[in-house]
């Protein structure tokens, strides 16, 4: 049944600008280093000397924590607002599938979609090193790989913490107001405590125990995911 819903809800995203959304988040941050390091060729390629594709990966890696607030709010509240815009929740609710079989079919798809863009600046990141020059047997795959898979991980109880708002609330300016905060938070993430869940995508790319804090998102967003679906199957519909 959960397959169903989610491929209704496929259909439901089309013309909704959520594509566009996922596409523009990678495509933003590889532009942004792709402007950073071609005004600053020479004295970055000279800092990096040693190591350019790791000089290249920690330029990003200090944007994608917030890219992943952003994006996953924006995506999460994207998602919600085609049945919350077309009062469509009695009807879709009235249809032979559980509650929870909905809110599994579109928190399916909005992992999907932030995977997409995780993707996507993976790909990105490949492609500038090699315009920039950088040698192509040097690619740090597994590196290229982590920096937007494993912050995605370590991310997941923001994105499951957004969609349950966004799910539960008509009026989305209460969760994408809590996103933007939190994305803006997250640059100053390095003050905060380890425990913290806004540090863990920055620690799951940058420390000495990154499997810990990926796996704390995972644990923790499945925490989160739980009690969101709980509400979701029990709350009345307008």
């Amino acid at each position: 049944m959960m397959w169903r819903a989610l491929s209704a809800d496929w259909l439901k995203i089309r013309g909704k600008g959520i594509w566009f959304l996922v596409f523009l988040g990678p495509i933003g941050l590889v532009a942004m280093q792709g402007l950073n390091f071609g005004l600053r060729y020479d004295y970055l390629r000279q800092q990096y000397s040693a190591d350019l594709w790791g000089g290249l990966l920690d330029n990003v890696s200090g944007f994608v924590p917030t890219a992943l607030f952003l994006g996953g709010t924006l995506v999460c509240s994207l998602i919600a607002n085609v049945e919350h815009q077309m009062s469509s929740w009695k009807q879709l609710l009235a249809l032979p599938i559980s509650r929870t079989s909905v809110f599994m079919a579109k928190l399916t798809l909005c992992l999907l979609l932030v995977a997409v863009s995780c993707l996507l600046l993976s790909v990105g990141i490949v492609i500038l090193g090699l315009i920039l020059g950088f040698k192509a047997d040097l690619i740090p795959y597994m590196d290229v790989v982590r920096i937007g898979f494993m912050s995605y991980i370590a991310a997941l109880p923001v994105i499951a913490l957004q969609l349950w708002l966004s799910l539960a609330n008509r009026n989305q300016t209460l969760p994408v107001a809590l996103g933007i905060t939190l994305s803006l938070t997250s640059f100053f993430s390095m003050f905060l405590s380890e425990w913290v869940p806004l540090t863990w995508p920055y620690l799951a790319w940058d420390s000495s125990n990154r499997l810990l804090f990926s796996g704390a998102g995972l644990l923790l967003g499945m925490l989160v995911f739980l009690p969101g679906a709980v509400h979701f199957a029990r709350k009345d519909v307008d």
